[in-house]
C-alpha cells in the first residue's frame, strides 16, 4: 500500500469518525467533546485491522463500528438504548449508503484513468463528494428527526427495522457489486453500475420518507395530547366559571335576606336572648366567610380560581395585589385560561424550588391596557422550553391585541401579560371565537 493510499484511508477514516460523532450527538442535542472524538476515531482505526487480523469480512467489521458508536452514544453520551441504537444504525447507514453511490460513479468511469496521473485527483474529488453527500444526507436525517433533551418521540424504537433493512440492503450491495474494478468498462457495467446507483438514491429516498411519515405521526400524537390537555382545561375552566355564578347568586340571596337577618337579630337583642341573639350571630359570620373569597381582584372567576390554587399550596407564600377594572372587556373563560395555567407553572416552579417558595401577583393600567405580572421563585437550572401553559397564555393575549414577556433573572421568574381591556376590544375577540 503506497503513501496516497494510507493518506486517503486515514482522511476518510477520520473524517467519517468526526461525521459519526456530531450526528449521534447533534440527534439529542448533546454536547460533544474533544475526547469522544479522540476515543472513536482510535477504535475506528483499531477496527480495520479486524478483517486482516481474524479473516472475517467487511460486514463484520461495519457490525463491530455500529456497537461502538452505541457504546459512544448510550456509555458516555448518556443517550438511551433505543436512542443510542437508532443513532448509530442511521450514522452508518448514511456514511455507507454515500460510500456506495459515489462507488457507482467510480466504478463506471474511473477505470479509463487507470495508469493516469488524472486518478489521484479524481480519487481526492471523489473523497471530497462523499463528505459533502455525507453532510447533506445528515442534515436531512436530522431535520427529519432531532428532538430536545428529555422529550423523546413515542415508539422511537420502532424505527429501527426500517433502518436495519435499508443498512443490511446496502452492505450488500456494497460487499458484491464493488469487490473490485475491471479495467474495461463495457455498456453492460455501466447499466449495472447505473442501476446500482439509482436503487442506492432510491433507498436514500425511502429513508427520507420513512422519517418524514414518523415526524408528522409523532407531530399527531403530540396535537392529540395537547387537544386533551386544552379539553381538560375548558373542562376544569367551565367549572370555575359555573362556580362563580353559583357564588355570585348565593352571595346575591344573602344581601337581599340580610335586612330579615338583622331584623331578627335586632329582636332577639332587644328582648334579651343575648344567647341566641350570639348564636345566630355565628351563623351569620359563618355563611359570610362561606360567601367570601380569600383574594378580592373584582372578578369572581379570577378570585375562585385564585382561591382553590393558592390554596392547596398553602406551602407557598402568596402576595396578590390586583384589582380588574370594570368593566374588563376580556371574556372570562379567556381570563380563566391565563390564571390558570399562569399559577400552574408559578406553583410547579415554586415546588422545584428548595428555597424560599412565593408568588406574588399584581397588575397596573394604564389607558386602555392592563398589565399581568406574576412573579415566583423558582430554581438555578434552565427553564425547560415553553410548553401547551405559556402558549395558552400567550394566544389570550394576541387574541386581545397584547404580548407576553418572560423573564428569568437568578432564582426569580416573571411573565408579564399585556391585553387590550377596550371593550370594543372584547367584542372584536367575541367574534373571532
Amino acid at each position: 500500500m503506497d503513501w496516497f493510499s494510507l493518506f486517503m484511508d486515514g482522511l476518510c477514516l477520520g473524517g467519517q469518525g468526526v461525521m459519526h460523532i456530531i450526528f449521534a450527538g447533534r440527534l439529542t442535542r448533546k454536547k460533544q467533546k474533544l475526547w469522544h472524538f479522540a476515543a472513536y476515531i482510535l477504535l475506528l482505526a483499531a477496527l480495520q485491522l479486524i478483517p486482516a487480523k481474524f479473516d472475517v469480512g467487511g460486514v463484520v467489521s461495519v457490525a463491530v463500528g455500529v456497537l461502538e458508536l452505541y457504546a459512544v452514544s448510550r456509555f458516555w453520551m448518556g443517550n438511551q438504548r433505543s436512542v443510542s441504537w437508532l443513532a448509530s444504525v442511521l450514522a452508518f447507514y448514511v456514511s455507507q449508503l454515500s460510500f456506495g453511490i459515489i462507488n457507482s460513479v467510480e466504478a463506471a468511469f474511473f477505470p479509463h484513468f487507470i495508469g493516469s496521473p488524472l486518478l489521484y485527483l479524481l480519487l481526492i474529488v471523489a473523497q471530497v463528494l462523499f463528505f459533502g453527500l455525507c453532510i447533506c444526507c445528515y442534515h436531512a436525517v436530522l431535520k427529519l428527526l432531532t428532538w430536545t433533551e428529555g422529550s423523546q418521540p413515542p415508539y422511537i424504537g420502532l424505527l429501527l427495522f426500517p433502518g436495519l433493512f435499508f443498512f443490511a440492503a446496502e452492505l450488500y450491495i456494497l460487499h458484491t457489486a464493488y469487490s473490485f474494478f475491471a479495467p474495461i468498462i463495457s455498456l453492460e457495467e455501466v447499466g449495472k453500475h447505473s442501476t446500482l446507483l439509482l436503487l442506492q438514491v432510491m433507498g436514500l429516498a425511502a429513508l427520507l420518507c420513512t422519517l418524514y411519515a414518523y415526524r408528522h405521526l409523532c407531530q399527531g400524537f403530540q396535537a392529540q395530547a395537547e387537544l386533551q390537555s386544552l379539553t381538560q382545561a375548558a373542562h376544569a375552566q367551565k367549572v370555575y366559571i359555573t362556580e362563580a355564578q353559583t357564588r355570585y347568586e348565593q352571595t346575591k340571596s344573602f344581601r337581599h335576606d340580610i335586612k330579615n337577618h338583622l331584623s331578627v337579630l335586632d329582636g332577639l337583642l332587644r328582648s334579651g336572648n343575648l344567647e341566641e341573639g350570639r348564636e345566630y350571630l355565628k351563623k351569620l359570620e359563618a355563611v359570610s366567610e362561606a360567601l367570601s373569597f380569600p383574594y378580592q381582584t373584582g372578578n369572581s372567576v379570577v378570585d375562585i380560581l385564585l382561591g382553590e390554587k393558592l390554596g392547596l399550596a398553602k406551602e407557598i407564600a402568596a402576595e396578590v395585589s390586583l384589582v380588574l377594572p370594570k368593566p374588563c372587556g376580556i371574556d372570562d373563560f379567556d381570563l380563566c385560561v391565563l390564571f390558570a395555567n399562569a399559577l400552574d407553572n408559578a406553583i410547579a416552579a415554586c415546588r422545584a424550588n428548595d428555597g424560599a417558595k412565593a408568588i406574588r401577583i399584581s397588575g397596573k393600567q394604564q389607558g386602555d391596557f392592563y398589565m399581568l405580572t406574576f412573579e415566583n421563585t423558582c430554581s438555578d437550572e434552565p427553564m425547560p422550553p415553553a410548553g401547551t401553559g405559556l402558549s395558552n397564555i400567550k394566544a389570550v393575549a394576541e387574541k386581545y391585541h397584547g404580548a407576553m414577556l418572560t423573564e428569568k433573572n437568578g432564582r426569580q421568574y416573571y411573565l408579564s401579560v399585556l391585553l387590550n381591556i377596550a371593550p370594543c376590544n372584547s367584542e372584536l375577540a367575541s367574534e373571532r371565537k
